[in-house]
């Protein structure tokens, strides 16, 4: 299932909104108490405060299954047949996600110390899970699929890594909102990657959609149609980090402006004292 358009954009729209979430409650949080900032490996809905914690599970449970049970056979001697091993990949990623999104709860429920501490690092196991998933991959991601699935590794290892750093700095802004740009970022690439790979108006000119071992696949018919399509992956990514890098600094203004009226007007305030301490030394100074 996931080496379909469904099996990208659906898990990709998943990644976007939850990025979406956090990365709009950190601006809020910032924006209102600057000083007790922290950073929130997940956030409660106003009226179902373990929203976005069962929607994973949920998400995660129904990709599992899909993976799993969909349309699969066993070989006759009970084993597992080659090209349905991605199957089992893809399906350990959503195990993973179960088990964090499950054990946030369960830390949350109970109060524990280190709750925090503990779901950021149940997060960055998960994430890098599927890191591990998309660089040791059973399925041959060369050509223009490995294209698209190597952004995602450098997408997913950043995620990663800041997901792990939160950890040490659970009171840096910068990271808790580079971590919430990131996880669009990659629910963005995901949703991209479903589209561009398995619409066949989008298919890169030399390039066509092909049945490979009950899979589709877009491949390239000689070298330089490859090399022309892998460049154009490359600027597609380009065009979606400018596009993010504009939307990120636009959503962040557009909350401290409906947010931050009082920190706003504080800042300026003190401006304005720090102003007539200068005019009163410049008094005394005769100048």
């Amino acid at each position: 299932m996931a080496s379909s358009m469904i099996g990208h954009f659906f898990p990709g729209l998943g990644f976007f909104l939850i990025g979406l979430w956090h990365l709009f409650n950190h601006i809020k949080l910032h924006v209102q108490n600057p000083k007790s900032f922290t950073i929130h490996p997940w956030f409660p809905a106003p009226k179902i405060r373990y929203l976005e914690l069962l929607l994973v599970m949920i998400g995660s449970s129904y990709h599992m299954s899909a993976e799993l049970f969909r349309h699969y056979r066993f070989d006759p001697d009970g084993t597992i047949p080659s090209p349905y091993l991605r199957n089992f990949e893809h399906a350990s990623i959503g195990i993973t996600f179960i088990i964090y999104s499950s054990s946030a709860i369960v830390l949350d429920f109970v109060a524990a110390k280190a709750k925090y501490g503990l779901t950021q690092l149940l997060a960055a196991v998960a994430l890098g899970q599927q890191l591990l998933m998309f660089r040791l991959h059973s399925a041959d991601h060369a050509g223009l699929e490995g294209q698209y699935h190597l952004f995602l590794q450098i997408l997913t290892l950043v995620s990663t890594a800041t997901s792990l750093m939160a950890i040490g700095f659970p009171k840096s802004f910068i990271l808790g909102f580079s971590r919430s740009l990131c996880i669009i970022f990659l629910g963005v690439w995901l949703m991209a990657t479903g589209v561009m790979l398995w619409t066949p108006g989008f298919i890169p000119k030399g390039c066509s959609l092909l049945w490979d071992e009950g899979h589709q696949e877009a491949r390239c018919h000689d070298d330089e149609s490859l090399h022309r399509a892998k460049a154009l992956i490359n600027i597609e990514f380009s065009w979606y980090l400018i596009a993010i890098m504009i939307f990120s600094v636009s959503f962040y203004l557009f909350l401290v402006d409906a947010y931050g009226d009082k920190v706003k007007n504080l800042s300026w305030g003190k401006k304005e004292e720090k102003g007539e301490e200068h005019d009163h030394d410049d008094d005394d100074l005769g100048l």
